[in-house]
């Protein structure tokens, strides 16, 4: 049965509630068992009762269990930061460090970096995903000169692209030139030669500021980026998975998706905030979760997602992404108590009652203060005695 028939029988048993996977699944476990009508409906009621059954019941505490849930493993995860994929070039951050991260929301984080995969035309085209490397990553001039001068007597440097390094880079003589001509005015070029003459004073009391200014020019010409996209620094090309794919140090997702051939669907970064920036909040939460499980998951942890989702739900629902903590969900809480009870204890009653705020007593954390019965579970339900008259 395909999904839409499936569907339709889902919907006579009142169970149109079901996700479109689900729905999917039953009718993949379908056609793959021949089922009749009538075993497809007692399929349908038996997942209809297991879904049910899986549903959080009225007044349970999601938030604590999925802070115990999270925060348990995380006491199992290692501090140090990795060699990504066994590659020497790119460091990356896992582990708890990279979990403190992501929770705390942080706008920089220490090892950003993207997976950058291709359109179908060209993933397996090794020339074209080199040539894309170069054009992506971070190039010096220092990367493709050969015989740096610096002749202090003269006030003249001098130095020489070499056009090896040129070919392996993938790099075209003429848009070298382009750029250091655009930035440096007073260079002459002669082909792969290159000469920057200045015009320093030789006054000897001046001479030594001469010579400093002609350091600082040496280093800014070696320094001068030829190639690359900007925030980000080397690049790695790797073949996985019956294709190639470049891993990068540095993110910029909205330059890079900009560019023809990448694949916008499967290339990621994880850097949240840039996610959020250029695909809106939506990406973000996905990222997050994504984050948040695959850093769980590589060492060997085992979380529900749902867990991970709520936290996800928390940090992203007022449509920008929020850190957990007294700079972002527990320091804007609606109660007094509640935020005086997390940190900054003396700043959170003095201004309440500079403000003269009042708390309504609605949560957990400020019923368990006052001594009174928490609204969760059984205390969230009210008895009422009905008078017989």
């Amino acid at each position: 049965m395909n999904v839409e028939e499936v569907q339709a029988v889902v919907n006579e048993n009142g169970a149109d509630y079901f996700p479109i996977k689900l729905v999917e699944e039953i009718s993949e476990a379908s056609e793959r068992n021949n089922l009749t009508d009538d075993e497809l409906k007692t399929l349908v009621l038996k997942v209809k009762e297991a879904y049910e059954r899986e549903e959080v019941e009225p007044g349970e505490s999601v938030g604590t269990i999925a802070a115990q849930s999270v925060g348990e493993p995380g006491t199992q995860m290692t501090m140090r930061t990795f060699h990504y994929a066994g590659v020497v070039e790119l460091n990356v951050t896992l582990g708890l460090p990279r979990l403190i991260e992501v929770v705390d929301a942080r706008k920089k984080i220490s090892t950003p970096t993207m997976d950058i995969f291709f359109a179908d035309d060209y993933k397996n085209d090794e020339e074209f995903i080199r040539k894309m490397g170069n054009k992506i990553g971070k190039i010096t001039l220092n990367d493709v000169i050969k015989n740096f001068n610096v002749n202090y007597m003269d006030n003249i440097i001098t130095a020489e692209i070499d056009q090896d390094i040129l070919d392996e880079r993938r790099l075209e003589l003429s848009e070298v030139t382009a750029v250091i001509e655009k930035t440096f005015k007073q260079v002459k070029i002669n082909n792969n030669l290159l000469s920057f003459e200045t015009t320093f004073s030789k006054d000897e009391e001046k001479m030594q500021q001469g010579i400093r200014e002609l350091r600082l020019l040496a280093d800014k010409i070696r320094d001068l980026q030829i190639s690359g996209v900007k925030g980000i620094g080397k690049v790695v090309i790797r073949h996985e998975h019956n294709e190639w794919v470049i891993h990068t140090e540095g993110s910029n997702i909205g330059a890079i998706l900009k560019i023809d051939g990448v694949d916008i669907v499967k290339t990621t970064t994880n850097d949240i905030f840039e996610i959020e920036k250029v695909l809106g909040i939506e990406a973000a939460r996905n990222a997050i979760i994504h984050e948040l499980y695959t850093t769980m998951e590589e060492q060997g942890l085992s979380v529900d997602i749902r867990h991970i989702m709520l936290v996800a739900d928390m940090m992203t629902s007022e449509g920008v992404v929020k850190s957990i903590g007294r700079h972002g969900i527990s320091g804007e809480k609606s109660s007094v108590l509640a935020r005086a009870a997390f940190e900054e204890t003396g700043k959170h009653l003095l201004n309440a009652s500079i403000r003269g705020e009042t708390d309504k007593l609605t949560g957990i954390i400020e019923n368990v203060i006052v001594g009174q019965p928490i609204p969760h579970g059984t205390g969230s339900v009210g008895v009422i005695m009905k008078d017989k008259n």
